[in-house]
């Protein structure tokens, strides 16, 4: 059994068995408890869903629009055959100043991948989407919105900060998609991967998401190992790499759960 299935599935079980069930700006309630943490040793192991099917090569495409090409521009998303944030699109086919943008006005990967090569001991290595003069333009405020990097006997490791987490939809993508992230950062500067914490302030279950939930959780004996990622060794430079220099070998499964997102 993969360790992602077991931490996640231990933390949607004790919130739907003892969270706080109260309402919340989507109009949907929701089963919350505070303070979540999930912590994989990506050199171990790769963390990904396989007590249900995660949408791996959506999720990594999801994180290379935010993280390399930095955008807010929905439309090339679309390009991707990528729909994740269709909801969220405005007329001008952007979500406003969030996420990709706020990386590429203060070039912030850059910044990033010139601490790792320079200085990795550096204690200031930060990545944060939550910037006070913008949040007022955001067509949705950044659920994961802060990351802190730290160079440890040559191994990478982060830590993502996630204010809200959607256990049913948004955590499993969220989970992998930051794991491939430190994984393209690690080879880009040198570096092996190391520890990846998730820490979720709000982790939630909506209410009309608790009966898939539990068919994932009576899963749980089935689950299978984790795969293995695979990365194209012969990139080096972070915003050299495409979709298809990353992939999953052996991700076996239980099958698709389907569940509305919450708007």
């Amino acid at each position: 059994m993969s360790s992602a299935d077991t931490q996640y599935l231990d933390i949607v079980e004790n919130i739907i068995e003892h969270g706080f069930y109260g309402n919340n700006r989507t109009g949907i309630r929701t089963y919350k408890l505070p303070h979540q943490v999930m912590q994989f040793d990506l050199a171990a192991e790769f963390p990904i869903l396989t007590t249900k099917f995660v949408a791996f090569k959506t999720a990594v495409k999801e994180i290379l629009w935010i993280w390399q090409l930095q955008s807010n521009d929905v439309r090339e998303l679309q390009k991707m055959n990528c729909h994740v944030w269709d909801e969220w699109m405005r007329p001008d086919g952007t979500i406003g100043k969030a996420y990709g943008y706020q990386i590429r006005k203060y070039r912030q990967v850059d910044t990033l991948l010139e601490q790792l090569r320079t200085d990795p001991q550096s204690r200031r290595m930060i990545v944060s989407l939550w910037n006070l003069d913008d949040l007022d333009d955001m067509a949705l405020q950044p659920c994961a919105f802060q990351t802190l990097w730290d160079v440890t006997a040559g191994r990478l490791n982060c830590m993502l900060i996630q204010r809200s987490g959607d256990m049913g939809l948004g955590v499993p993508f969220n989970m992998t998609q930051y794991a491939v992230l430190v994984h393209l950062i690690a080879q880009s500067a040198g570096l092996k991967p190391g520890l990846f914490t998730h820490v979720i302030n709000n982790a939630h279950v909506y209410e009309n998401h608790v009966e898939v939930l539990r068919q994932q959780l009576a899963r749980r004996d089935a689950a299978m190992a984790a795969p293995d990622l695979l990365i194209n060794t012969a990139v080096r430079d972070f915003y050299d790499f495409k979709i298809e220099d990353i992939t999953l070998d052996n991700y076996r499964h239980l099958g698709k759960l389907s569940m509305e997102v919450a708007v």
